[in-house]
């Protein structure tokens, strides 16, 4: 089976669900994302945005806090 998508292999077949029970999906100023509960805030996992200027925003970028 061919799966055509953008989404990672783990997210569509996750091993250890503990590791997921974390991470959320949000909007962040306009922005869809995936991110994961830390005791500073939430560190951004993966930007879900189909607009390629979101991805060149520092603030945002994979393992920020925000």
């Amino acid at each position: 089976m061919i799966l055509y998508t953008t989404v990672p292999q783990e997210l569509i077949f996750p091993t250890d669900t503990s590791a997921y029970s974390r991470q959320e999906f949000i909007t962040y100023n306009g922005i869809p994302m995936i991110v994961e509960k830390v005791e500073d805030g939430k560190r951004v996992i993966r930007i879900l945005s189909t607009d390629p200027a979101d991805y060149l925003e520092n603030s945002i970028m994979p393992g920020q806090i925000i």
